[in-house]
């Protein structure tokens, strides 16, 4: 698959529309990826998430109308999506630095250009990884539904994390971990190759070996065999994941050959101290 070709689609797809109720499954869709693989491909190639880009291109088209056309600034503030005209000018004042009454006085405004992605070679790096094919793994998990027409962020899934261990769910998992796993630790697993059109589950949890009871509020779940590339991750955390992920991105399925399978993509944690200058993780790919 051509990267570079697939996000620069679904770039024309959110400039044709953005006056328009954007989606970000639908957006996704325009360079073949799940929502939520697209959200991480498209910060991390781009520089900048989806949700801002959005959001900036829709700010400055904004400001170009207002100062270029005599349309009202209330019918310009619907045209983009907002709301309320007070919603409209906290946004655009943020962006722009002024008012726009006041942009519209002085004809000063910010421009925010479209993206254009040129593929570059990289690389030129050691990047360790294996291809593990596995058949089908239960896991004890327990799960929380992600909107597709959302932005996912990090910052979401570290709330849902915190939540997990306030709540005991954490330590649940943990007494029921199995002896001899093939996922060996606390697994954060995005189920990318379920859900809806408008939804996706994200799970946190442990290999099942069915020897112990389900404890309540739990579920198991079985992902299907397939073929994972799996990707060591080593260091500070969450530095050292954000390291590996881009590399990944950039440079393991820009080069490889392979592609996103939409299955689950699981990262193994074998212990909590994340703090530890030395920690070690994994993060399981489903590709094909």
């Amino acid at each position: 698959m051509n990267y570079v070709a697939g996000i620069s689609k679904a770039i024309d797809y959110v400039e044709n529309n953005l006056t328009e109720d954007l989606n970000f499954g639908d957006i996704a869709k325009q360079a073949y990826f799940s929502s939520f693989h697209f959200q991480r491909m498209f910060s991390l190639l781009c520089g900048i998430s989806l949700g801002d880009y959005i959001r900036e291109r829709r700010l400055s088209e904004a400001g170009r109308e207002i100062v270029g056309s005599a349309v009202k600034i209330i019918d310009v503030a619907v045209k983009y999506g907002y709301d309320s005209p007070d919603a409209f000018t906290r946004a655009f004042t943020r962006f722009h630095g002024l008012t726009p009454t006041e942009a519209r006085k002085n004809g000063k405004v910010k421009t925010f250009l479209r993206l254009s992605l040129k593929l570059t070679v990289s690389g030129g790096s050691l990047m360790e990884y294996k291809i593990v094919k596995t058949g089908a793994i239960r896991v004890l998990v327990k799960r929380k539904e992600f909107k597709k027409r959302q932005e996912l962020t990090a910052t979401d899934i570290s709330a849902f994390w915190a939540q997990c261990k306030e709540s005991g769910v954490t330590q649940k998992l943990i007494d029921s971990f199995p002896e001899n796993p093939q996922l060996k630790g606390l697994l954060g697993i995005s189920f990318t190759g379920e859900g809806d059109a408008v939804s996706f589950p994200y799970g946190i949890g442990v290999e099942y070996d069915g020897k112990k009871p389900v404890p309540d509020g739990l579920e198991v779940v079985e992902i299907p065999a397939g073929t994972y590339a799996v990707f060591p991750v080593k260091g500070s955390m969450p530095d050292a994941f954000i390291k590996a992920y881009t590399k990944i991105c950039k440079e393991f399925f820009v080069q490889s050959g392979y592609e996103y399978a939409d299955s689950a993509e699981i990262e193994v944690y074998p212990s909590e101290n994340a703090s530890d200058p030395d920690y070690y993780c994994e993060i399981w790919v489903a590709v094909k």
